[in-house]
């Protein structure tokens, strides 16, 4: 990671003071001989716009000049400029102009691109492009100007926010309060800036599940309190104009409006004509056919049941309305039919019907453009949940349909267009979520996402051309801001983004909005990083108690401390910030920070405190304390949110987030189940409770944790290791009720080292750790050494307390001249970014994406292609690594752990990859099997699943590995395998859910 960020660094010292992400700059903020001025000495250009121009390039343009004032503190003047008939028929604008502009829409530009004879091939024709430059004589009496034109009326709208952002204005200056770094000068380059055609062609989001939150704050903001006529919404235009300048200054074109609740072109009848206005695409959800709210508008203006087999004629005829009601306005319609509340039609619905079903909207599509052929207007079929299934099973759409495949609700795409079929003219879509209602569980409270996963996801769909539209789900919206831009980001320009500067984006992201230096703005992405990396590993709502092992691998001590470490470096940035930026940091980085790092201490001590109950330990009771008291606090974090600016954003985290018991969101918050110990009443085996690592058991006394017949169980065993990357054990000593007492600690040899050799537990001290190590390597035998170590208590008015505990020492020594991973504690844990070699066959290798995963990164073949090979032929990652035990027969188990993938390329052509050791033969391994149309593939979608714990576990069995140095391979075979860690049990594999830490290396 010092790599990564020294180069993040680097960039950011090229970009200081340069405010937009991922665009070539165009401004500066001082004069040269080849700039030209915006603003200068207090001096602003003047704007001019033709009167016949696009009403959103107004908008638009009136919002550049309030962005320049923002900036400047001066407010340039805005005019509406016609040519005159005549050179003396008018007075010329003011010197040095700036000229906005649409080809073919404004007569002010298409002037001037005449007499100028202005080479515009580069953007003419193309969509959504733009390109300015400085030109001389573009007017009589005008020696030079500043133009700014657009292929179209958003190539000119994304023109002019483009500036703005790069001027310093935030897109987010409204929806999350970002300050604007102000400067007295504003300059553009002559050379001006330009942009070709969108990655993607349609980019939107789609607000959903939008009550508690969403909802609740716009009632309060947006309304009197009493909501649309007829179904109550708060989201009226008020609140749309607002989203729909958003999406314009993310550089997004589309969207699909609240559903629940709500019906965007009734709710407030300025809605359907102010989105077209504004110039953004309007549609409908997957589950939502002709621009219609289904099932909220027919619920209101349907006759009949929502059956095609009984009522096809007044269902017909609500979709012939809604169509009528949008035909003037820019629209992409959604084909096909779902069943009421986004659930599948009845069992009994047969292609033959839906078939029918997509004919008939056809019908009325041409009956309402009066069209025969149709194709020139924008369909969409989301091929979501079953109607995936219709696709599979031999359904079929007009070629000029765009196929909409969907991710499985959490981030990993179903399916993307096989070669052949990448040449509908329709082409195909992506429909990817940051936000979910449904099984297994609900997670829509807080960011959870990786933008690696993200970028991993939607580069397939790049390069597999599922590149006509995108729309992400994005909840409530206001806890994904980050992730949202990048989404849009990605594909207005897919070529700016790759694995190696994937992490510039938030280190730009951060410069942008909180004006921060280089080093502030890598720990920003720091923290971001990890936030979004440790939500990842488990979504918030899926989180219990047991999640991360208590007793293997410190991993819940370690997943704390990382925690605390994360707010700790957020608080200090926060702390250290004008009162102006606070509240913006505050809602998009220290506000996620702190609420999930008290929910995952909150969760993580209630199972502490539940083992220690178990365990007779007295500390249990602190522990209990301590969750409730996090758990009042995890209020008292959201209303703090809800407080900020005078309360602009109450109600915004109502969500619920704890207490799950099944898919839906529970009613309130509920606490952890915590478990409580006698403060009074002394455990019956005495005042001293030892507890080493490692185990669930306690000493002395019975517990059915210490072994098998749970009763007169041997004192327990600590072993230690020469390679483990864990260097000593823990002795926990704790009390046993009331009574305190001091403790010694005593070893029969001189080789092992304590790091206390005595304490005093009290019932207001009463927990002491105490670590056990190796003195000095040099001093013992080859294989296990044993000791004893005593643990005495002495209590007033009591006989001493003797407990032993066991200490096995294992020293091994690898082959002679050997380099690479060597066991541990029987197992050998590598991350795959490590590997000791990486080959490359016909172009393609094993690249690393960094922060993608669980723990520290993941790999994945690159360039990403078609590319397949056999086994054991393709670009592979070989690892070195000494084995000193195995199991029966020389076997050993290699886990390899990946990120969640489906057989996106159909099951006949399902993830593989190969995996062999030293000379063996490779063995082709499939992890996912085969899926039932429409649906998901076993060991999915439990609550223990392969998506709920955010990996994909495959074990592979390899026999002939005896003790000594080895090489294990994994060979691509087909392309999107991303690997994150490879893990190989000899025998001493304990269960966990980040896997051992990473095995020494010599």
């Amino acid at each position: 990671m010092a790599r990564v960020f020294a180069r993040i660094l680097g960039i950011l010292t090229l970009l200081r003071g340069i405010h937009a992400i991922g665009q070539d700059t165009c401004v500066t903020f001082t004069s040269s001989a080849h700039t030209f001025a915006v603003v200068n000495n207090k001096n602003p250009s003047t704007i001019l716009i033709s009167p016949d121009e696009w009403p959103g390039v107004q908008i638009a343009a009136s919002d550049f000049q309030a962005d320049i004032e923002r900036v400047t503190s001066v407010k340039p003047p805005l005019s509406n400029y016609t040519i005159p008939s005549t050179p003396s028929a008018s007075k010329p604008p003011a010197s040095a102009p700036i000229i906005i502009g649409t080809l073919g829409k404004s007569s002010l530009i298409d002037h001037i691109v005449n007499a100028t004879k202005l080479d515009v091939s580069s953007i003419e024709g193309k969509w959504e492009s733009f390109m300015t430059r400085v030109v001389s004589n573009p007017l009589p009496g005008v020696a030079t100007a500043y133009l700014i034109i657009g292929a179209d009326k958003r190539g000119t709208i994304f023109a002019l926010y483009d500036h703005s952002e790069q001027f310093g204005v935030s897109p987010w200056y409204w929806w999350a309060d970002v300050p604007t770094t102000t400067h007295s000068d504003l300059f553009v380059t002559g050379s001006g800036c330009a942009h070709g055609s969108p990655s993607v062609k349609y980019r939107g989001i789609f607000l959903n599940d939008e009550q508690p939150a969403l909802q609740n704050w716009a009632a309060e903001k947006f309304t009197n309190g009493t909501g649309a006529q007829f179904t109550g919404s708060p989201f009226n235009s008020k609140f749309y104009t607002k989203l729909f300048e958003l999406i314009l200054r993310l550089k997004g074109n589309y969207l699909w409006p609240a559903i629940w609740g709500s019906a965007f072109a009734i709710d407030d009848p300025q809605n359907q004509p102010l989105a077209d206005y504004y110039g953004v695409v309007m549609g409908t959800s997957h589950q939502e056919p002709m621009m219609r709210s289904t099932p909220n508008e027919f619920n209101i203006f349907g006759k009949g049941p929502w059956d095609y087999t009984t009522n096809s004629a007044n269902i017909n005829q609500f979709w012939l309305d809604g169509t009528e009601r949008a035909k003037p306005f820019e629209s992409v319609y959604t084909v096909g039919m779902r069943g009421f509340g986004d659930l599948p039609l009845s069992e009994t619905t047969n292609i033959g019907l839906l078939q029918g079903v997509i004919a008939n909207q056809t019908e009325i599509l041409q009956t309402v453009y009066n069209e025969t052929d149709v194709s020139n207007i924008p369909q969409i079929w989301a091929l979501y949940k079953e109607v995936e299934g219709y696709y599979d099973d031999g359904m079929r759409v007009p070629d000029y349909v765009t196929l909409l495949w969907t991710d499985d609700n959490w981030g990993n795409v179903r399916r993307y267009p096989t070669l052949s079929e990448r040449n509908r003219t329709g082409g195909a879509g992506v429909y990817y979520h940051f936000d979910y209602v449904g099984d297994v569980r609900d997670y829509k409270w807080i960011t959870s996402t990786q933008i690696e996963k993200v970028h991993q996801q939607m580069s397939l769909a790049i390069q597999r051309q599922a590149d006509r539209l995108w729309i992400l789900n994005v909840g409530d919206l206001k806890p994904y801001e980050r992730e949202t831009e990048f989404f849009l980001s990605y594909g207005w320009n897919a070529t700016r983004w790759n694995p190696s500067n994937l992490q510039s984006f938030v280190s730009q992201w951060a410069t942008r909005e909180f004006d921060l230096t280089p080093d502030r703005a890598a720990t920003v992405t720091s923290i971001i990083g990890n936030l979004t990396k440790f939500n990842a590993r488990r979504k918030p709502e899926l989180l219990n108690s047991t999640t991360y092992s208590l007793i293997n691998y410190r991993e819940a001590d370690n997943v704390l401390a990382g925690w605390t470490a994360l707010q700790a470096a957020s608080t200090s940035l926060y702390n250290s910030l004008s009162s102006a930026m606070q509240p913006a940091f505050f809602q998009l980085v220290h506000h996620p920070v702190i609420a999930s790092t008290n929910v995952a201490n909150m969760i993580i001590s209630a199972g502490m405190n539940n083992l220690r109950a178990s365990q007779a330990r007295l500390s249990a009771n602190q522990l209990a304390d301590t969750v409730e008291q996090l758990f009042e606090k995890d209020f008292d974090i959201e209303q703090q949110y809800h407080t900020i600016l005078d309360g602009k954003w109450d109600h915004i985290m109502d969500q619920t987030h704890l207490g799950y018991f099944y898919w839906q969101q529970p009613m309130t918050n509920s606490m952890p189940l915590i478990s409580r110990v006698q403060t009074k009443k002394q455990a019956l085996a005495g005042v001293m409770r030892i507890v080493p690592e490692g185990t669930l058991g306690a000493w002395p006394g019975d517990n059915p944790n210490q072994c098998s017949q749970g009763y007169s169980c041997p004192p327990p065993t600590v072993t230690v290791d020469n390679f483990s990357p864990i260097v000593d054990r823990y002795i926990d000593v704790g009390a046993g009720g009331p009574t305190p007492f001091t403790f010694t600690v005593t070893g029969n040899v001189t080789w092992l080292k304590f790091s206390t050799s005595k304490g005093s537990i009290s019932p207001s001290t009463p927990e002491q750790r105490v670590f056990v190590s190796v003195a000095d390597w040099s001093k013992l035998s080859a294989g296990s050494n044993f000791a004893q170590v005593t643990f005495t208590a002495t209590a007033s008015g009591q006989p001493a307390l003797a407990v032993p505990v066991m200490v096995v020492a294992v020293k091994n020594t690898p082959s002679s001249g050997f380099k690479g991973f060597v066991e541990g504690t029987g197992v050998i844990s590598i991350e795959a970014a490590h590997a000791t070699r990486n080959t490359t066959v016909q172009g393609i290798s094993w690249a690393e994406l960094p922060g993608l995963g669980k723990t520290l990164s993941a790999v994945t073949p690159l360039p990403l292609g078609d590319t397949t090979f056999a086994a054991g032929a393709g670009p592979t990652l070989e690892y070195d690594f000494h084995n000193f035990n195995s199991l029966s027969g020389g076997k050993v188990t290699v886990w390899v752990l990946l990120t969640p993938a489906l057989n996106a390329n159909t099951d006949q052509q399902p993830l593989a990859y190969s995996v062999q050791i030293d000379s063996q033969a490779p063995v082709k391994v499939v992890p996912i099997g085969p899926e039932v149309p429409g649906g998901l593939p076993n060991g999915w979608t439990t609550l223990d699943g392969w998506v709920a714990d955010s990996i994909i576990s495959t074990p592979i069995s390899v026999s002939g590995v005896t003790p000594g140095a080895h090489t294990l391979k994994i060979s691509m075979m087909e392309p999107a395998v991303v690997v994150q860690k490879i893990v190989i049990d000899t025998g001493g594999l304990q269960p966990s859910y980040l896997g051992p830490p990473e095995s020494l290396v010599i």
